[in-house]
């Protein structure tokens, strides 16, 4: 959980909350004493090459029929673009 703050504060003071957020700062919202909700950071994206990425999955197990079998029948998959 991050730095308590009441939400009166976060009004008051969204511009300061805003720039912690930047560095990284996360906050839980109160009312009246009550957390209500959290405000954190969005992680951003990392690329990752594709040859890590094979490196890392190459020692993987199989994934068996069975299970694919499975997980196509409780799971849309399709993979056409929504338009």
């Amino acid at each position: 959980m991050g730095k308590p703050i009441s939400q009166r504060e976060l009004r008051n003071q969204s511009g300061e909350i805003m720039r912690s957020l930047d560095r990284g700062e996360a906050f839980t919202v109160t009312r009246n004493g009550v957390p209500v909700g959290e405000l954190r950071p969005i992680r951003r994206q990392q690329f990752v090459a594709t040859e890590t990425v094979l490196g890392v999955f190459s020692h993987a197990p199989a994934v068996s029929d069975t299970f694919r079998d499975d997980v196509d029948r409780v799971v849309d998959q399709d993979a056409t673009p929504r338009a």
